[in-house]
């Protein structure tokens, strides 16, 4: 694969170039192909014209798709405007415009496949589906997988952070056989998403705060918004056990899961606790948590002031840091928040995403704490008293 081309879409059955063009983060020269809103709209028309008339659905997808998985995984693939791609082309260009390392690209491969073999085999129909992806993993590309076996056709919108992932799977997605006409790749701008929505008949969309708040409700939309994921700490737990307990939560994977622990709820001073984080925190990184890196100019310094900005009096840094410093990989941060009176539930930094490692630790106790668990998707206890994750289930 060359440093530098145009990643293509793929609609109509086909890699197709654009007049409309994006650049990717990094220094590789990469620009991505755009679908304008219009050209999407025709492409709808064109699907309701020709679907009645195309070959069935394959009849057992999920070993098509599992093929796909090993190609993806491990074969050298041909992607529209890149040309032949291998695993560790990926992997490279991965990091150079994405900032993911190669362990977290094998990890997140694995996790994939983990996704799909773990679930029932869904009931097939004749929607169009779209999955809209994020940029921080690619692990959500699990339900590109999921809607790829349950519907008709599955369009996927990838972010323009990261849509390498996404054109990889459509290329292991037609060596394996799948039918070019049943999956497309769509870049937009974010303000053609919309559009999308109204031209799909099922909808998952992953993003933050922002492009939550941005998307209008629709009846078969499924919107996964902010974890703002949280660990309750017991009266009691030893301090030690607990930073062991809680830094994996913290850590893994960069930080970067909406399942990651962004609070640390204690029923007691905060403060031996938030220390012994800190000191683990900053042996980061180290084999079992890689770290990601920021590609775009000034992402890095605006990630972190998002956190500096958000500090009350009293609250400290325990993580040593440059806010200053346009450092391509962020070093976690660990903020204790100070104990005062008042709300600690709406404390700016209580469930603050950001896309490194990141935690504030808070004293909280009855109302307080469950307060702070209920603006959370995911809340976190020791394994000892209840699963490691408990998903409340939110519907959009």
């Amino acid at each position: 694969m060359t440093a530098a081309g145009l990643l293509h879409a793929f609609r109509r059955g086909s890699w197709q170039p654009s007049l409309d063009t994006g650049p990717l983060p990094g220094d590789t020269g990469l620009r991505l192909a755009l679908v304008p809103e219009i050209v999407a709209a025709a492409d709808r028309r064109h699907w309701d014209a020709t679907a009645p008339g195309l070959p069935p659905a394959p009849a057992d997808r999920r070993a098509l798709l599992l093929r796909a998985l090993d190609l993806f995984e491990h074969a050298v693939l041909t992607v529209g405007g890149l040309g032949p791609q291998s695993r560790d082309d990926f992997a490279a260009a991965l990091w150079r415009t994405a900032g993911v390392p190669a362990a977290l690209t094998d990890r997140w491969t694995g996790m994939l496949r983990t996704a799909l073999t773990e679930r029932p085999v869904p009931v097939g129909d004749g929607a169009l589906a779209l999955v809209a992806l994020p940029g921080n993993t690619f692990t959500c590309m699990a339900a590109v997988l999921e809607q790829a076996e349950r519907s008709a056709c599955v369009w996927m919108r990838p972010s323009r952070r990261e849509p390498l992932s996404a054109a990889r799977l459509v290329a292991a997605l037609a060596a394996a056989g799948w039918p070019a006409e049943r999956i497309a790749l769509y870049p937009t701008g974010q303000a053609a998403l919309g559009g999308l929505i109204r031209l799909t008949d099922r909808q998952v969309v992953y993003g933050g705060a922002g492009l939550t708040a941005a998307v209008r409700a629709a009846p078969d939309l499924t919107l996964h918004g902010p974890g703002r994921g949280c660990a309750l700490v017991p009266d009691g737990m030893d301090t030690q056990a607990a930073a062991d307990w809680l830094m994996p939560l913290i850590a893994a994977d960069s930080g970067r899961f909406c399942t990651n622990v962004r609070t640390v709820v204690c029923p007691g001073p905060a403060a031996p606790l938030a220390a012994a984080l800190a000191a683990r925190l900053g042996q980061l990184p180290h084999g079992d948590w890689p770290l990601t890196a920021f590609r775009e100019p000034g992402a890095a310094r605006r990630a972190i002031e998002s956190i500096t900005v958000r500090m009350r009096p009293g609250d400290r840094l325990l993580t040593p840091t440059d806010p200053a410093g346009e450092a391509a990989v962020v070093p976690p941060h660990l903020v204790l928040i100070a104990d005062r009176t008042g709300d600690p539930a709406r404390h700016p930094l209580v469930g603050h995403e950001v896309p490194f490692p990141f935690a504030a630790v808070v004293r909280a106790t009855g109302r307080d704490a469950a307060a702070i668990a209920a603006g959370s998707l995911f809340v976190h206890h020791p394994p000892s008293r209840s699963p490691a994750a408990q998903e409340k289930r939110r519907t959009a």
